[in-house]
């Protein structure tokens, strides 16, 4: 996720606010439903839209996999602490992994949160010595998520 700045975040209208969270509910939701469910025209949909798009406030879009095939997944947290001169060589190292689904700089006794999936435990294992071999990563500890309570 892309920090952003507290003044966009709070320029938000009530509008705007509703028209995304639709959007993070499902982002290819046709103008025509967003419109219904929000009670307002087509055009003011597309025109609110492009307006967030300008602004910076829509990066992008994704896609959003079903919680059938995820749960197939085995997913980790990874704790990672590195040599602070070789943090940027560590991010690009696993930034070519694909199943690196999320990094994250954290402060705290650790330095860096990798969220991780793989499709079996077996995998799971492998990629976790993999990253623990990283030039740059002195130390990992690892959690596997055996379930996810809330996702929004």
């Amino acid at each position: 996720m892309i920090d952003m700045p507290t003044e966009l975040v709070e320029m938000l209208s009530e509008a705007e606010q509703a028209l995304l969270s639709l959007l993070r509910d499902n982002a290819r939701a046709s103008t025509a439903d967003l419109a219904r469910r929000l009670g307002v025209s087509r055009t003011t949909v597309q025109s609110r839209i492009e307006r967030l798009e300008q602004r910076g406030i829509i990066a992008g879009y994704g896609v959003r996999l079903s919680p059938d095939y995820e749960r197939g997944l085995v997913r980790a947290h990874v704790l990672l602490t590195v040599t602070p001169k070789l943090a940027d060589r560590v991010v690009r190292a696993l930034q070519a992994l694909a199943p690196v689904r999320t990094l994250h700089s954290v402060s705290g006794n650790f330095d860096m949160i990798v969220i991780v999936d793989a499709p079996s435990i077996r995998d799971l294992d492998t990629l976790l010595d993999e990253i623990g071999a990283m030039d740059g990563v002195e130390r990992t500890s690892s959690s596997i998520i055996l379930s996810t309570r809330i996702d929004r």
